[in-house]
């Protein structure tokens, strides 16, 4: 699993070459998957807690999937962003093993829990937001899966950082919600939509430019006298 790769893999020329660790990005991404997956602990606390209040069957197995495996995408995919540890080809294989599944599981968990929605009715709108950006989610998930099955690592990195992106969204969601309580107020459930879907949109655009830059410095810098 690369994110932000080219689509060569390092050569040893570029091994004299320091490469950068990212932790400043890396630092970053952690600190906004952390709201999100302090929330899922705590969600977690409740239900061992007071098993009486908690989802039974399938819907309290897919909560649980959903928090475990959205943890585990959001804190060891921000380690992919390290262009450091992207050269290390073997933690870079190991950590993709880990974090595909644990993504797709991630992502097919939150549709579960859309499709079979059983909340308040005011909060099924914010219930099918999330169910669309999950299924988008699940798609980016496999379009990068045939992407490295093809070698082609620059639209597997494209397409992994596009799902991560949306991964990260609850972290994204909580700025949001404290920028909109600022003149509203708290969000009632209508205002909870739009938040929920401001973060997913922001999320979203932000992977889209980044993955466009990334896509500029590839591009080969044609001498003036080449041009006709």
């Amino acid at each position: 699993m690369s994110y932000p790769t080219n689509a060569t893999r390092p050569t040893a020329a570029h091994g004299t070459t320091r490469a950068k660790t990212g932790w400043p990005v890396i630092a970053g991404l952690v600190l906004l998957s952390v709201l999100p997956v302090i929330g899922g602990a705590l969600r977690l606390g409740e239900v061992s807690a007071d098993p009486g209040s908690a989802p039974s069957g399938v819907a309290a197995v897919a909560i649980v999937t959903h928090i475990v495996a959205m943890t585990v995408f959001c804190l060891l995919g921000g380690f992919q962003f390290s262009p450091a540890l992207r050269t290390r080809r073997r933690w870079h294989r190991t950590a993709g093993r880990t974090l595909i599944p644990s993504g797709f599981l991630a992502a097919a968990s939150a549709i579960w829990l859309a499709v079979f929605f059983g909340g308040p009715p005011d909060e099924f709108a914010t219930a099918m937001v999330r169910l669309v950006f999950a299924a988008a989610m699940a798609v980016f998930l496999v379009e990068a899966v045939i992407a490295i099955r093809r070698r082609d690592f620059t639209a597997h990195g494209a397409w992994m950082t596009r799902a991560y992106a949306l991964a990260v969204t609850g972290g994204t969601q909580a700025v949001v919600s404290i920028v909109w309580s600022i003149p509203f107020g708290e969000p009632a459930a209508a205002g909870e939509t739009w938040v929920v879907a401001a973060g997913f949109v922001i999320n979203a655009v932000v992977a889209e430019v980044l993955i466009r830059r990334r896509a500029a410095r590839r591009m080969p810098c044609v001498p003036a006298h080449a041009t006709p």
